[in-house]
Formats: structure tokens, sequence, C-alpha cells
């Protein structure tokens, strides 16, 4: 369980998402101190591919804490950053105190108001998901110049890594949230489809460019369990459960693993520029 939408009707994934969305603000601290950034490699792709530098302006939908945002800064883009949560926005504000070219504004990217003056590059790192569907992909394109670049960043979790302790790990879920599938396995990198439907068949951009970067992260129990945390699946848990679950991936890691374990992400840019 990370930070998937289960699915289900229009209107239950409307108000699934809108729940869920919400949740990543109770503890910006944890949120700031536990979420991973993103690899330099990454923004070489970036800057290669859309306009991130000196004199490019950038609309960032969902900064968080900044995790992407400080890349963008030190590369010398003017960024506008739009973050949902207020305490979220204040401690991405407090990162980027620094960046006199940086600005974060909090509320939801679905009613802020647009700036006469186009972007260069809207990105969302690992956000763009939890805008409302209607209208993520339009306002970004309205957002931006002609010919410039929408990037979206999605974050998988994949095999490798600890794999063992991953497959053991589902017996805790399976125990103390009913709601998760039985013998369910993370999925490796070449299952995982690059699927660009949603931006293709608006027919404002043009075909997308994706590239792809992994990386693997050691967490000590106590890390880890902080990680979890971070998760809006975990979050919203009932308490009791939330502590079961949290408990038995604790015994699991001390005492077959160490107090260690290791693991294994796929961060995938997808970059499509809007048509002149």
């Amino acid at each position: 369980m990370t930070d998937q939408l289960k699915g289900g009707s229009a209107q239950e994934e409307r108000s699934e998402r809108e729940a869920l969305r919400l949740t990543f603000g109770r503890d910006a601290e944890r949120y700031d101190r536990m979420r991973p950034s993103y690899p330099a490699r990454l923004f070489d792709d970036l800057a290669e591919l859309a306009c991130i530098g000196p004199s490019c302006r950038v609309l960032e939908i969902g900064v968080g804490t900044g995790q992407a945002t400080l890349a963008l800064a030190e590369r010398g883009c003017q960024v506008v950053g739009v973050e949902l949560s207020p305490r979220l926005a204040a401690v991405a504000r407090r990162n980027l105190n620094a960046f006199p070219n940086v600005r974060i504004a909090a509320g939801a990217f679905e009613d802020w108001t647009l700036p006469n003056e186009p972007f260069d590059t809207v990105l969302s790192a690992t956000a763009f998901h939890w805008i409302d569907p209607e209208v993520r992909v339009g306002k970004a394109a309205d957002a931006l110049r002609p010919g410039g670049a929408l990037a979206t960043i999605d974050t998988h979790h994949v095999a490798g890594g600890s794999e063992e302790f991953f497959a053991e790990v589902q017996d805790c879920y399976e125990r103390w949230d009913p709601a998760t599938e039985a013998g369910l396995r993370l999925p490796t990198v070449a299952s995982i489809p690059s699927n660009s439907e949603e931006i293709d068949q608006t027919g404002r951009f043009e075909p997308a460019v994706v590239r792809r970067h992994e990386r693997e992260i050691g967490y000590s129990t106590t890390e880890y369990r902080d990680l979890l945390l971070t998760y809006s699946g975990h979050i919203v848990m009932e308490p009791a459960a939330r502590e079961g679950l949290l408990s038995c991936i604790q015994r699991l890691m001390d005492s077959r693993y160490g107090g260690r374990i290791t693991k294994r992400y796929l961060i995938e840019l997808r970059v499509t520029n809007k048509g002149r």
C-alpha cells in the first residue's frame, strides 16, 4: 500500500482522491524528512527536453516541501509553485528561502488563477495524478506558451532491493488491511507501461518523450516506519490497524533483516510539448 487510488466509479474516485490528497500535510516535517529527492540525472534529462535554466519560467504543481523545486531553483529557473497543503507550502518556503527566484502559493491548482504571462515549462513531480483529471491537462496547457513543455514525474515502487522482505511483508498487510490483494507482489520495471494516453487524447500536445531512472535507498526500521507514515493509504488507516501493521513490519525487519532493508524505485520522467 502506497499512494495509489483504488478505483471505482468516477464519483468514488473523486471522493477518494480528495480525501487522500489532504493527508500529506498532517505531518509536514516527517514528509520533508522522509520523502526522497530526485536523481540529478533526471534534471539533466529535463534540461535537455524542456526550458530549465536561467530565464526559464517554470510552474510546479504539487511542490510538497520542495523535493524537486530545489533542483529547479539551483539551475536558476524562475519558479512559481502551487501546493495544496499550507503546512507543506510553509516548509517548502523555509527550505527555499535562499532563492528569491522561487515563489510558493498555497492552494488547490484547480482553483488557482493562472497569471497573464505564460510559462515555459509546467512540472509536476509525483503529484499530477492527485489533480482532478477533468482539469489537470487542460489547465497545464493553458499555463504554457506555444511550444512549452509539460513534464510529469511518476515514482513507482518496483521489485528489487530486499526482495524477500517485500514478499514476506505482504502477510502483515493481509492481516491488518483486509482490502490488500492476496499474494500481491511489487511489479518489475519491465511490466510498468509508459502511458501518455490522457495527454495525447487532448490533441494539445506532441508525442511524449520518456526517460527512466532506477535507484535504491536503504532504510533502518525507524526510518522505514517514518516513510510509511508519509503514504496516504497508511495515514488514513484506523489507528489500531495502522499500529498493528507497523509493529508487524518492525518485528519482521528486526528479526529477519537485521533492522535494515533496501527499497528500489523507478522514477519516470515524461515530457511533451504544447502544439504551436
